[in-house]
């Protein structure tokens, strides 16, 4: 269950509710008993190329699939 805070609370707590949301509590800011945001803690920033060089995409992957296999994806 999410926890519910009004614009006053919200910021006079917000190390608080920072934390709280950091431990994975959904926290959910309202103004006149309406949500108007969430705090949610920031996801690592991915990093491009971490699998550089681990494998090799074939010229011909995007190359038609062959009549057997387009034939399992036929419902009915």
């Amino acid at each position: 269950m999410a926890t519910r805070v009004n614009m006053h609370k919200a910021k006079s707590e917000l190390s608080d509710l920072v934390a709280r949301a950091e431990r994975g509590e959904e926290v959910i800011i309202m103004r006149a008993g309406k949500p108007v945001a969430r705090i949610v803690p920031i996801r690592a920033e991915r990093q491009s190329g971490l699998a550089r060089g681990l494998f090799e995409i074939g010229p011909d992957f995007d190359a038609p699939l062959p009549d057997d296999a387009l034939d399992a994806f036929e419902v009915g």
